[in-house]
């Protein structure tokens, strides 16, 4: 449910952004990691949750009982949003984002890296003709990293990079990054 590859970068987009980060550990367990979500939120002094979800009723259900349990309003803006319409007005807006890993039919390790824009969308509407892949990657299908967005004090630049390729199913593993200025 929750966003693991390259999760060592999260230090960094707090930097980016220029907010604090607080951070709790789980084992990804599904349920568990529920509690987990649960015991971290508990302890802050915040007023609501923020989540990506744009179709998955599994993360939204479960985000919103949490959020109900503990008197905390469940914000979703991307929530059945049109998955087509979000790309591009994300690559619009100046979002530089890169694609992680790839876990469906019609992808191959050329994914991995490669920038998320106009000719991606393309071939993202494509795999989707084809084999039905989500455009927004909301069924995990693909998995992406923003390197830098309009709101961003300083960018990320990947620095080492590794790819693993499993049969149908690939890795973009950032072993090192760094933030560069604007």
């Amino acid at each position: 449910m929750f966003h693991y590859p390259n999760i060592q970068l999260i230090d960094l987009f707090a930097e980016c952004v220029g907010l604090s980060l607080i951070k709790g550990k789980t084992s990804g367990e599904r349920e568990v990691e529920l509690e987990d979500l649960k015991q971290v939120l508990q302890t802050l002094d915040v007023e609501g949750v923020v989540s990506g979800a744009i179709a998955s009723n599994y993360q939204k259900s479960r985000i919103d009982r949490i959020c109900k349990e503990l008197g905390l309003k469940s914000i979703a803006p991307l929530w059945g949003r049109e998955p087509l319409e979000l790309l591009r007005e994300f690559i619009a807006a100046g979002f530089e984002t890169i694609i992680t890993s790839v876990s469906a039919e019609g992808f191959d390790e050329s994914w991995l890296g490669r920038k998320l824009d106009e000719t991606a969308v393309r071939d993202l509407l494509e795999l989707n003709r084809r084999y039905k892949v989500n455009l927004s990657g909301e069924g995990g299908e693909y998995e992406s990293l923003v390197l830098d967005a309009p709101f961003f004090e300083k960018r990320i630049e990947p620095v080492e990079v590794k790819h693993v390729w499993k049969g149908t199913n690939g890795y973009l593993i950032i072993k090192q990054a760094k933030l560069v200025e604007k």
